[in-house]
């Protein structure tokens, strides 16, 4: 992407968990992460999320080459933190396809496709059914 005289190279990626889409962009730089204009500490403040959400950066050995900008709505803490992770890694295998192998080893290029169940009609939720009584 170029702006004026100024060049800025980014990679995009788009990661989906449950109701969650993260689009994530990827720049040179020192290695910050900023989620919805936040920073990650603030955007996920559970400290094993945001262990999983900078996963894929650690898996390659470029937790300090990057800097993430990323745009996420949708869902809980849990599932925004499985999408910036999906997005995240295929904004690496954007900007160089041969650390595709390894995020797939790790499970990382994989969209999880378990989604909530919808409600049925004459049940209390999806699958709950009220008791049977026999008299």
């Amino acid at each position: 992407m170029t702006t004026g005289t100024q060049t800025n190279q980014y990679y995009q990626g788009t990661g989906r968990r449950k109701r969650s889409v993260a689009q994530v962009r990827i720049v040179s730089g020192s290695g910050t992460v900023v989620v919805n204009g936040k920073p990650l500490e603030e955007a996920i403040p559970m400290e094993a999320l945001q262990f999983e959400v900078l996963e894929p950066l650690r898996v390659t050995a470029t937790a300090n080459r990057f800097n993430a900008m990323v745009k996420v709505n949708g869902g809980g803490v849990h599932s925004q933190a499985g999408a910036v992770r999906h997005g995240l890694a295929r904004a690496l295998v954007a900007f160089d396809e041969n650390l595709r192998p390894v995020l797939r080893k790790n499970g990382m290029m994989t969209r999880d496709p378990r989604e909530k169940e919808r409600k049925k009609y004459g049940l209390k939720r999806a699958r709950k059914a009220p008791q049977y009584t026999k008299r």
